[in-house]
């Protein structure tokens, strides 16, 4: 299983509801196994102040994760969220552990 962790921080607080709510879309790429999106509670004393929205998936194999990101709704969402982020971070790894 891969799971595919991305973290954004908004460039104006305002929109920060707002990237979450267009991310959410990608929830309706067939090829996940599990999807969410998720604010930041900013309760870690240590770090993430920096990050506003985290997208969290999770996915059969790298072929499932290839075709989530070639879908058109992916695409769609770059274009959406890409103007209202100033930081973007993602990091997929190869998990044995059981689902979320």
């Amino acid at each position: 299983m891969i799971r595919h962790i991305v973290f954004f921080n908004a460039r104006k607080r305002e929109d920060v509801q707002r990237i979450a709510d267009e991310l959410k879309g990608l929830g309706r790429i067939p090829h996940c196994a599990f999807f969410e999106v998720g604010l930041n509670r900013r309760v870690d004393r240590l770090s993430g102040a920096d990050v506003d929205v985290i997208v969290y998936a999770e996915f059969a194999d790298e072929a499932a994760l290839e075709a989530y990101k070639a879908h058109p709704i992916y695409q769609d969402m770059i274009t959406r969220v890409q103007p209202l982020r100033d930081m973007r971070i993602a990091a997929d790894f190869e998990s044995t552990s059981a689902s979320a």
